[in-house]
């Protein structure tokens, strides 16, 4: 487990959120995106924290 949490360069496919996650818990970032897609579906929460993440959690870039 890293041990800061932020959005990752690498694992990104929107901001880097799920690619962040996904190497924070050290997983496969597919499993994280899946659960994210499931959790919208599921009445839209997935969906809001995300979008607070894209403000809160800091871009790897400017960690490193």
């Amino acid at each position: 487990m890293n041990e800061r949490l932020y959005r990752s360069n690498s694992e990104r496919m929107i901001k880097g959120i799920c690619g962040g996650l996904a190497e924070y818990f050290n997983i496969d970032p597919t499993i994280i995106r899946l659960l994210f897609v499931a959790l919208a579906f599921a009445g839209g929460a997935s969906i809001y924290a995300y979008l607070i993440g894209i403000f809160v959690i800091p871009n790897e870039r400017e960690v490193h």
